[in-house]
């Protein structure tokens, strides 16, 4: 198996969280997890009659055996196919992601309220027929905000609400701890769920496996792990973003070449694919398809073990990010396609500012550092993710690191197979790997949060959350999480990166865009999105 999702943390890409209580620490779940099927469906299916009622064939570069629960999963095929199964209260626009109503009727008004009241669209039922209650909403928020259960979501929520109330059958109350205008914003990442169905013994382990039932406009017919996942159109749904497609079909083809030979040709076997790779560009373009790029903040990682020395010293981290001749591999492995970072967020962020330490490339500097630690004869495995981009990527680490004395030895495998080491608490050097928090959205105090917290996985993965500089980030972070004025928050956001930038515990080398190809002929409505996966809820056929 090739790596499952290359975007997000594997450690949330996978069939992910187990509960451990008062710890809130996360061990993974055997990423063998497979749903019940009766084997593939076929993964040709792109016929259906012809016209209106033919069957939209999708390819995603990413696995689809990731965990389906929406409280749990950062996968990219789940998250995307859930973004169709779901709604949240709110949900948000892909690319401007402007929130809009949802199963709510309207957007709260007064932002910066405490108290956001919320009437559920009338008539909206989960796919199974039943009506969407109050009581399902409460569900999922209840379990969000549960002290005792660790889901990823509750990062996005636990820290400024509440709590949920049920004021009657079709209205509800989120009461917040502070006023926290991003969190209308965050509404989306609560897909309301079936009460009466994921309430039951063992249904969060079917969710985790596959299971999804929704009130949005697609309900899932099938799903084959490894293979495909089939949809069609939700007739009862009375939604904003109507179903435009009868039917479905999305295959999961994490290998570049397979994947770029299904959306070619004349007798090409879809209509649209994600994760298309820089080099095939030219190709894909003179064939008649449309490619275009999406650039957020998609990034390669480096991820340094601080308990292992001499990467407890931030002056070897700085060195070995100086040492990377990021031109070089932007043009190389990237084709062009990318930008050297120069904050932890990407360019185009909102609250994007550029970090007092920027990692230009300085070989002279780096050298300068090492000998300034005390380090010499420096031998280094990257244990790497085996994601192309990523893969295409390491020589120029492996050369740049070598230029400076320091022998270099590239370790891709498996994603699973890297983080696994990682739950187990093995040793390590240095991890390579890629991320896209913009999946949850673009505002800056999710982003870092997601990435750094005193419980956060990350955080126990580079073994760094107990050091007295990682200790004062957090607490300037949950200041600026509570900061009411806008402008102060994202200075005192800027602030922090600028501590994150110097420390480089956990910092991107490189941010680079993300390109979709798809049949003009056949799809209008089509958006390229800066994060992995496809959005066609304002697509339709040509």
């Amino acid at each position: 198996m090739r790596d499952v999702t290359h975007d997000v943390p594997a450690l949330h890409r996978r069939s992910f969280l187990k509960y451990t209580g008062a710890l809130g620490a996360a061990a993974a779940v055997s990423a063998s997890l497979s749903a019940c099927s009766s084997g593939p469906e076929s993964t040709n299916e792109t016929g259906g009659g012809g016209g209106q009622n033919r069957t939209l064939t999708a390819v995603i570069g990413y696995g689809n055996d990731g965990s389906w629960d929406p409280t749990q999963t950062a996968s990219a095929f789940c998250m995307a196919a859930n973004n169709h199964i779901y709604e949240g209260l709110l949900d948000t626009d892909p690319i401007s992601r402007e929130p809009y109503a949802a199963l709510a009727t309207q957007v709260p008004a007064d932002p910066n309220a405490t108290s956001w009241k919320f009437t559920l669209r009338a008539g909206a039922k989960f796919h199974d027929g039943k009506p969407v209650t109050a009581d399902d909403v409460v569900f999922v928020f209840d379990r969000i905000l549960d002290p005792k259960t660790q889901t990823l979501a509750k990062g996005f929520f636990a820290s400024w609400l509440k709590e949920v109330r049920k004021i009657d059958a079709q209205n509800v109350e989120l009461v917040l701890k502070f006023p926290f205008p991003d969190g209308i914003s965050r509404l989306t990442l609560a897909k309301i769920m079936p009460k009466h169905v994921f309430s039951q013994p063992g249904a969060w382990e079917d969710a985790i496996k596959g299971k999804a039932i929704g009130s949005g406009p697609y309900r899932q017919t099938a799903h084959h792990p490894k293979s495909n996942t089939t949809f069609e159109a939700f007739a009862d749904y009375n939604g904003p973003r109507k179903p435009a497609f009868k039917k479905m079909n999305w295959l999961t083809i994490v290998d570049a070449a397979p994947r770029v030979a299904r959306i070619s040709g004349a007798s090409a076997g879809a209509q649209i694919a994600d994760n298309i790779p820089y080099a095939n560009i030219g190709q894909l373009e003179s064939g008649g398809l449309t490619v275009a790029g999406g650039a957020g903040m998609n990034n390669l990682f480096l991820m340094f073990n601080t308990q292992h020395k001499p990467f407890d010293d931030v002056r070897v981290r700085q060195a070995l990010h100086y040492a990377i001749d990021t031109e070089k591999m932007i043009e190389v492995a990237l084709k062009g396609h990318g930008k050297p970072s120069s904050s932890f967020l990407n360019e185009a962020n909102p609250s994007y500012r550029r970090a007092k330490t920027v990692y230009d490339y300085d070989p002279d500097k780096a050298k300068a550092l090492l000998k300034e630690a005390g380090v010499s004869g420096l031998e280094i495995e990257i244990l790497a993710v085996n994601v192309s981009w990523i893969v295409d990527c390491l020589p120029t680490v492996k050369a740049s690191w070598d230029a400076i004395g320091v022998k270099t030895t590239l370790s891709p495998q498996e994603t699973t197979a890297v983080f696994t080491k990682m739950d187990q608490k093995q040793d390590y050097q240095v991890v390579a790997a890629a991320s896209n928090p913009n999946q949850f959205g673009l505002d800056a105090d999710l982003i870092m949060h997601y990435n750094y917290g005193p419980e956060n996985l990350w955080m126990q993965y580079t073994r760094w959350a107990g050091n007295s500089v990682a200790k004062a980030l957090f607490k300037d972070m949950d200041r600026a999480t509570q900061e009411p004025d806008a402008d102060k928050k994202r200075t005192m956001v800027q602030d922090y990166i600028d501590v994150v930038a110097e420390q480089a515990v956990l910092y991107p080398v490189v941010h680079n865009e993300l390109m979709t190809a798809w049949n003009p002929k056949q799809l209008t409505g089509i958006r390229a999105q800066p994060y992995p996966g496809i959005n066609l809820l304002q697509a339709k056929w040509s």
